[in-house]
């Protein structure tokens, strides 16, 4: 029994970081397979919108059977940060990320939008979400790991070094209509168009995690907020797609690539990703959900090597590590946090007991000490009761 204690515990422990984890793999393969469909000529709006619409189809059923008793009634300013929530994610971050994955790579996007943690930390500190005590040393690790993830990030993207070969490398081919970093001078303006536009993407972003915070905090159905979120980004990404795609043949999809990148972008990306996102935030809050999107880039950088034959420079290497080691950093500050937490509402438990003992026994004492008094006072009338008897007999 105590075996299976200890087990369930450590489990119960472990549940964000696994599931975090493995978001950051369904993220790796959600970059590479868009991709390729980018490649191909998929309009990037209509991308998002059909991602959507697969995530409100695949979310809103659970939503509305295991949720039906527990979901808050919505109020309009519920309704104005869902509405806000549906146009930063879905709207902006998505479209703007995929125009900046098509001038770019997969592994170059994924590398400017580590910047995120960065940017999190900053608003939640902002918005009072995060407490900076730059005298505690998990203060110190937090920020100290944030700015070496940002820093790997960087290594990895502005130093190549020797391109490193491994044993699979010989095997891998590019895939068919799939087209390798640009090298001419337009195509380096597109890099650096393609940049910009990733970083504002990640802004939105970080923008969309604070905002699904505050939100969660009023409206705890985290299962309704994904479906209702997923549903009005469909809505606007609609009326986004009508008035920058003019050509009807571009809403156009068959049993391809581009189908298989919508439903997964859509289920994955989206409606697992939210609903998982805002259960583990509830609990650790958003910095610590985005503290692991560096581990998607170096996923990508290997599946990159597999699926699309991309090349894996030394920088790349050096800086994979460097921002494992600043993810390490963020997370050791982030768990001594949790851990002060459970001391200090332990602490408070225990002190509540306390006093609520203290107060039982003074109020016993109290009792106790009336006993006295009454069985004095009925012993000295019973006292006086016998001197008046012994008086006139």
């Amino acid at each position: 029994m105590e075996v299976d204690t200890c087990c369930g515990s450590f489990y119960q422990k472990c549940k964000p970081y696994i599931a975090m984890i493995s978001l950051q793999f369904g993220y790796a393969g959600m970059n590479i397979i868009t991709k390729v469909s980018l490649n191909r000529g998929m309009s990037h709006y209509v991308l998002v919108v059909y991602r959507h619409a697969f995530a409100t189809a695949a979310i809103a059923p659970f939503a509305l059977v295991l949720e039906r008793k527990v979901r808050p009634r919505i109020t309009f300013l519920m309704f104005m940060q869902m509405f806000v929530l549906g146009l930063l994610g879905p709207v902006i971050d998505q479209n703007l990320y995929y125009i900046g994955l098509k001038f770019t790579s997969p592994t170059y996007s994924c590398a400017l939008s580590n910047m995120l943690p960065a940017m999190t930390f900053v608003m939640a500190v902002i918005f009072r979400m995060e407490k900076l005590d730059m005298r505690k040393l998990r203060c110190q690790a937090k920020v100290i790991g944030t700015i070496v993830t940002v820093a790997g990030a960087m290594l990895m993207t502005l130093y190549k070094g020797k391109v490193i070969n491994f044993f699979w490398s010989q095997y891998m081919h590019h895939p068919r209509n799939y087209v390798p970093e640009n090298t001419t001078s337009s195509g380096e303006k597109e890099w650096v168009k393609g940049s910009v536009l990733l970083i504002i993407a990640t802004l939105a972003w970080a923008s969309f995690f604070i905002l699904q915070a505050v939100t969660l905090r009023r409206y705890s159905a985290q299962l309704s907020l994904t479906a209702i979120v997923c549903f009005l980004g469909t809505l606007q990404s609609t009326a986004v797609t009508f008035v920058m795609e003019q050509k009807p043949s571009a809403w156009s999809i068959g049993w391809d690539m581009n189908l298989f990148a919508a439903a997964y972008a859509g289920i994955i990306s989206s409606g697992i990703a939210y609903y998982v996102q805002g259960i583990v935030m509830q609990e650790r809050g958003p910095v610590f959900v985005t503290a692991f999107s560096p581990l998607m880039m170096i996923i990508v950088a290997i599946m990159g090597s597999f699926i699309l034959a991309e090349k894996i420079s030394l920088g790349g290497v050096i800086g994979a590590i460097v921002i494992v080691m600043g993810l390490y950093s963020v997370l050791w500050g982030k768990y001594k946090e949790y851990k002060e937490k459970d001391a200090e509402i332990v602490t408070m438990a225990i002190k509540c007991c306390t006093e609520e003992n203290v107060r039982m026994e003074t109020v016993m004492e109290d009792d106790e000490a009336n006993d006295i008094e009454m069985q004095k006072g009925e012993a000295s009338k019973e006292s006086k009761l016998n001197s008046i008897i012994e008086a006139e007999k």
